[in-house]
């Protein structure tokens, strides 16, 4: 989830100037579901209204849809939905070509897709005010759609050298 609420990042400013970030008191926000590509640096993100079980499902048929040959491991933390019942069946039908892997509790710095959104909330939303979701969202979308014009920037930020 990423919301739209006004946050001040650490930020430089002449004492007494601190700069004013407007709102309007409600926390909306935008949820997204993505994949960060380890070896190729690319993103892929889904919007929607809620997260859920059904949409996880889905998100994992896209995905597959996405990279339709070879072996596909995800790495996730442990949200309920990603254990749910119904994407079981899905699981065990897709398992030479879908595994999924889970972190251990309370992990995510070790989820590399933790990393994108704080770099989402550090580049569009920290600092900024946006008078309605809808410009969020596009905003987000148009900072994925550059970054993935340089996957290896990606790369170098949000994945582990070995």
């Amino acid at each position: 989830m990423i919301r739209d609420y006004q946050a001040i990042q650490k930020t430089w400013f002449i004492k007494g100037k601190q700069k004013k970030i407007p709102t309007y008191g409600k926390n909306p926000g935008v949820k997204m579901i993505g994949t960060l590509d380890y070896i190729t640096g690319m993103v892929y993100c889904e919007e929607h209204e809620r997260y859920d079980a059904n949409v996880f499902l889905k998100f994992l048929e896209n995905i597959l849809a996405k990279y339709p040959t070879g072996k596909i491991v995800m790495i996730l933390d442990n949200a309920r939905i990603h254990h749910a019942k119904l994407i079981q069946p899905f699981l065990m039908k897709e398992k030479d070509r879908l595994e999924l892997m889970f972190l251990p509790p309370y992990s995510p710095e070790l989820n590399l897709i933790e990393g994108l959104w704080g770099w989402i909330k550090s580049s569009i939303i920290n600092n900024k005010f946006f008078s309605s979701v809808a410009i969020v969202k596009t905003a987000i979308n148009k900072f994925i759609d550059e970054i993935n014009k340089a996957p290896h920037i990606t790369i170098d930020r949000l994945c582990i050298k070995m």
